[in-house]
């Protein structure tokens, strides 16, 4: 669109004909200097589309960011939770075994399961005769 067609230059054996090849050159000059701004018009549109996307990944890496400084505070509260459990859960194993100890130790402890057990199966036994 707009550009001009030139036709094939005329060579002479005259060297006064400086007219025509002028006329040549110009449209060659012309052509380049439309050519070269037609590739920098689309240079320019490159850049600005590699701008948005640099502009868009920024925005998601800073989103990523975010969220990974909220799942590490999430982690840590986790671990106090869970240090918080494990304190309480050897406390309990630690009373109970001292439990264990007062009550007679293991041997009081088998006794109370085996009776217990013989209490269950008379109780079948009453029930089912």
């Amino acid at each position: 669109p707009g550009y001009k067609i030139s036709s094939v230059p005329h060579f002479s054996d005259s060297e006064n004909d400086d007219s025509s090849s002028d006329g040549g050159e110009d449209d060659f000059i012309s052509r380049e200097i439309r050519q070269q701004q037609l590739q920098m018009k689309q240079q320019d549109e490159g850049l600005e589309m590699l701008g948005q996307s640099a502009e868009r990944l920024s925005k998601i890496s800073l989103g990523i960011h975010e969220e990974l400084g909220h799942q590490n505070k999430m982690l840590d509260e986790m671990e106090d939770d869970l240090e918080n459990a494990t304190t309480n859960m050897n406390l309990v194993t630690m009373k109970t075994k001292e439990l264990i100890k007062k009550s007679g130790g293991k041997r009081n402890f088998c006794i109370i399961v085996i009776l217990s057990i013989i209490v269950v199966v008379l109780l079948f036994l009453i029930v089912y005769s």
